[in-house]
Parts: C-alpha cells; sequence; structure tokens
C-alpha cells in the first residue's frame, strides 16, 4: 500500500471515529438533559421551594432567604461536602439544592438536596435522607427546624 492509500485509508477511520465520538457526545448531553428534566420534575411536583417560602413566611416573618442551586447552573468552585454524584463519565455533579437561611442567634439553614446517586434519585434534608413524597418532605422540613433552632 503507498502512502497516500494509507493516508486514505486513515482518513476514512478518522472521519468514522469522529461520527462515533459526536454520536456518544449528543448520548452524554441527552442523558444529562434527561436528568435535569427529572430533577426539576420532582422539585416542582414535591413543592420544595413552596415550602420552604411558607417556613420563611410563617415561621420567619419572612426575614429569610429561600436560594436555589443546581450543578449545571453553579461556579466551578464546588463543595466537596455538598451531597452530589458523580457524572459516569465526568467529575460533573447532578443536583438541585435549595436552601432556607435567616439569622436567629447566629446563621440558620435549612438545606434541601435533590440528586442522583447510584441508587438513583435522592432526597435530603439538611444531610437526612427522606422520601421522596410531599409528606416524608414535610416532617423532615418541621424537624430541620426544630433542630436547628434546638427546640
Amino acid at each position: 500500500m503507498t502512502w497516500r492509500e494509507t493516508l486514505s485509508d486513515l482518513k476514512d477511520e478518522l472521519a468514522q471515529a469522529r461520527l462515533d465520538r459526536q454520536k456518544y457526545l449528543e448520548e452524554v448531553e441527552a442523558e444529562r438533559k434527561s436528568q435535569q428534566d427529572q430533577l426539576y420534575q420532582l422539585a416542582t411536583s414535591l413543592g420544595v421551594t413552596e415550602l420552604l417560602d411558607d417556613m420563611n413566611a410563617i415561621l420567619i416573618g419572612g426575614q429569610g432567604r429561600v436560594e436555589t442551586e443546581t450543578s449545571w447552573d453553579a461556579p466551578d468552585e464546588e463543595d466537596e461536602d455538598d451531597l452530589m454524584v458523580l457524572d459516569d463519565d465526568e467529575d460533573e455533579l447532578r443536583y438541585i439544592a435549595t436552601y432556607l437561611s435567616w439569622d436567629e442567634d447566629g446563621e440558620r439553614e435549612i438545606a434541601v438536596d435533590l440528586g442522583f446517586s447510584e441508587e438513583g434519585i435522592y432526597l435530603q434534608v439538611n444531610e437526612a435522607d427522606v422520601r421522596t413524597d410531599r409528606q416524608a418532605l414535610e416532617r423532615a422540613l418541621i424537624q430541620a427546624f426544630r433542630d436547628e433552632l434546638q427546640i
């Protein structure tokens, strides 16, 4: 085989490798989008933000802050202690974290974390595992509030 024939064969092989890589990247992106959609849907169906807004309005007199952070919108400097899960291929983490924070004899915070683990979707309130149903979440939020204020 001549030099040019070898290069031509390599060019064909390279084109197929590029197509395979592009297909793989599209599949990875579709999986990421699917995970994001699942987390958004669960957060919405559980009413995470609304529950924390209610706690802020009723228990704290509106003096707190409710904030939401997602792994795909978060700054590059991620806290190693956050409750997150590694993506299969990369060190990318998938989670939605919603916080209620306020000042009452010091800074107080209740964190609701939704994310993916090896077992599937998880829900945690202040690092305690919670079933992914609204009643369990409501009970966990009340307990977290009591724990924060030691009552």
